[in-house]
């Protein structure tokens, strides 16, 4: 993670000291570990360096992206860094992967109505999932650490998974005495937990109840959060930013709520598997969005 670096025109003792203008803007590292993967590359006779550079070079992009998160006292927007595509590079197969890893789309989120919004893009469709936003249990911790300039506390969380965000995927603990059966399917040796544990670092030296993605509910800006295998750090934060961004909710796209489109996700991917299975593990698979 880059070193947090600091920019305050001011820094404000609480809530009620920001002007009504008020706007800050924050960056965050997003890094999801990929040693499972690497590892089974290891094992695998048939990938080539060449093969394996390139399969990296693209988990790389999937897997350790860049964010922005521009907030008021209110409500925030969350979008990943725009950066240039690589020639030839498959836009369509590459929104759908990036949605599904965290990427692409805007999250609004509204702390005072407790409401979120974000667009999504799944096998060419466009979707608007809104909801209402979750509410974790967070257990607020006495342990502390620096992050840049900020002291920062800890706070944990069980958190019940979104089973459309494919970072939520574990691998599969073997039972004792069992033994691994190879498998043509590589999601096979994966599986989605009910829930997980979320580590948080917030500071309230930052008095706002907002975080990057979808974590808030903590007396003051997240600046880390840890579900084991994603880390997401703030790497810079600018309070009271000259260039105001407008702040609202995405409205493009069917709208659904979240577990609606899980269960479309979901039965998608269960579509995939089988088609892979069916193929003996080869060719492509032709599966649309029905309108």
């Amino acid at each position: 993670m880059k070193k947090l670096s600091i920019s305050l025109f001011a820094l404000f003792a609480s809530l009620t000291t920001f002007a009504q203008d008020f706007q800050g803007m924050a960056v965050y590292e997003s890094k999801t570990s990929t040693a499972d993967f690497k590892t089974r590359m290891d094992g695998n006779k048939d990938i080539t360096p060449e093969m394996r550079k390139m399969i990296e070079e693209r988990m790389k992009k999937m897997f350790e992206k860049t964010f922005i998160l521009n907030f008021d006292k209110t409500a925030s927007i969350y979008k990943e860094e725009e950066k240039l595509d690589a020639p030839g590079q498959d836009r369509g197969g590459f929104r759908m992967m990036s949605s599904m890893m965290g990427g692409g789309g805007t999250y609004y989120k509204n702390v005072k109505e407790k409401t979120f919004t974000v667009d999504k893009e799944f096998m060419g469709k466009e979707f608007l999932v809104a909801d209402s936003l979750p509410k974790l249990n967070w257990k607020l911790e006495n342990e502390t650490k620096k992050i840049g300039d900020y002291t920062c506390f800890k706070a944990t969380a069980v958190k019940p998974v979104d089973a459309s965000d494919m970072r939520n995927y574990r691998e599969k603990k073997k039972k004792e005495g069992e033994e691994k059966k190879p498998s043509t399917n590589f999601m096979d040796d994966y599986e989605m937990p009910k829930e997980i544990t979320i580590t948080a670092w917030y500071t309230p030296e930052v008095p706002i109840n907002q975080g990057p993605e979808g974590y808030w509910g903590l007396p003051g800006l997240i600046l880390e959060v840890n579900d084991g295998k994603t880390v997401v750090m703030c790497s810079k934060l600018v309070m009271n930013t000259k260039d105001k961004v407008e702040i609202k909710a995405p409205k493009n796209g069917k709208q659904v709520k979240q577990k609606e489109y899980d269960e479309i996700v979901t039965k998608k991917l269960e579509e995939m598997r089988e088609q892979f299975q069916s193929q003996g593990g080869r060719g492509g698979m032709q599966i649309r969005m029905s309108r």
